[in-house]
């Protein structure tokens, strides 16, 4: 049934792009859920931008907390840093134990509003799934692989970057696209403290009591969600199959 799945992407896709670049063509059906005249079309901002702006604050701290949870995961599966293990997973654990908009409370004195308590944020929401993908993708990887690339004579960097790290990638994908969908749905909150992004139209509607302006947001950062989901499985599939195909 792939066909299926096909026409489910490009209806996600046309709709989303119908969302950001001709909100008007929803306004009948949304000026049910309005009250007092208020818009039915979120009117204070552009929606093609705030949602460059939200794919933009995900990516960059996605891509800091890949980073952060793929070094430290590494660094944990080496001898010299297996004693590490526990601290890094509690540390790692932070941003899963305290709620996000409670990290924002606590970053907004250090560093002010706007993107940087945002990131904050999101980068230790986003630690924990990469970190233990990354952790389970590397220790179990099959011993008889390691032991050949010793007897081959490659250096513990070498042998890092050419057989462990390819290896594990499938597993290591899988968690940087679980920590990706959550932050698509946790950076609605930085708007709260005057980030850009979607958020901003589901707080106005909140704040109005509009409920057009909610569910324009909500829809927006739901098919973002699916999109991407859908998107970095298709990367995580082509990165299995390579790594089978050099088994």
């Amino acid at each position: 049934m792939n066909w299926v799945a096909h026409i489910a992407r490009i209806s996600a896709l046309a709709l989303l792009l119908a969302l950001v670049l001709k909100p008007e063509l929803f306004k009948p059906m949304l000026e049910p859920l309005t009250e007092n005249g208020a818009p039915a079309i979120y009117n204070q901002g552009s929606l093609l931008d705030l949602t460059l702006d939200h794919l933009a604050l995900v990516a960059a701290s996605s891509l800091i907390a890949t980073i952060l949870a793929l070094l430290a995961g590494v660094f944990v599966t080496r001898d010299a840093g297996a004693e590490f293990l526990p601290l890094s997973r509690s540390i790692a654990n932070i941003g899963q134990t305290f709620p996000p908009v409670a990290v924002l409370a606590l970053a907004v004195p250090a560093v002010g509003f706007g993107v940087k308590p945002t990131m904050i944020a999101l980068v230790l929401y986003g630690l924990l799934p990469i970190f233990e993908n990354t952790v389970a993708g590397l220790k179990q990887l099959p011993q008889t692989t390691l032991e050949a690339a010793d007897g081959m004579g490659m250096t513990a960097w070498r042998r890092l970057a050419s057989v462990e790290l390819p290896l594990a990638l499938p597993v290591i994908l899988a968690g940087v696209r679980v920590s990706v969908v959550i932050n698509l749905g946790t950076a609605t909150i930085g708007s709260t403290v005057a980030a850009k992004g979607l958020g901003e139209v589901i707080i106005a509607g909140l704040n109005s009591s509009n409920t057009a302006f909610v569910l324009q947001g909500g829809v927006i950062v739901a098919l973002l969600a699916i999109l991407v989901y859908d998107g970095l499985g298709f990367v995580e599939r082509a990165a299995a199959g390579r790594t089978r195909g050099s088994a």
